[in-house]
């Protein structure tokens, strides 16, 4: 008997087109930015100083980039990628249209805009998803795409990946 744990999907399951929405959604918090701020050596005090930032043009902290789009990518992985994905091999195509500050809440969908075998790893294959996050107010707030190479549910399986 075979027993297989796997959250994620596999390339096979893959289909270019689909769209995935992600749930549960994630507030971003306080903690949560100071944390990956003051990890990532980012200090800047538009991040962290709750003194400085009122006086700014957005008129309080601002959630650290970086932490929004590693968020929305985040919340795809349990969907997606949990188990299935080998490495990620590059983002691409970041953006940020619209701020996110302490205590936003996160939503993502991510959308599969490719897919194909990989040339010189059997049983494995290269998607290329697109990440989308929104604010709670539905508004876009990052898009990110991302390539990554992802196991096959049988090496043998098929041949168009």
């Amino acid at each position: 008997m075979t027993v297989h744990y796997c959250r994620g999907k596999h390339l096979d399951e893959l289909i270019v087109g689909d769209v995935y929405a992600h749930r549960p959604a994630r507030t971003v918090t306080e903690a949560d930015n100071v944390l990956f701020s003051t990890l990532t050596t980012n200090t800047r005090s538009l991040h962290l100083d709750a003194e400085f930032a009122p006086n700014q043009e957005l008129g309080q902290r601002l959630v650290n980039s970086l932490l929004t789009v590693s968020t929305v990518v985040g919340l795809s992985v349990t969907d997606l990628t949990e188990g299935t994905t080998v490495a990620n091999l590059g983002f691409a195509e970041i953006r940020f249209p619209a701020h996110v500050f302490i205590d936003d809440t996160l939503t993502a969908e991510t959308g599969i805009i490719d897919k194909r075998l990989s040339a010189f790893r059997p049983g494995q294959g290269v998607v290329t998803f697109e990440h989308r996050g929104r604010n709670q107010h539905g508004g876009p707030v990052s898009t990110a795409r991302r390539a990554a190479l992802v196991l096959r549910a049988s090496p043998a399986a098929g041949k168009s990946g």
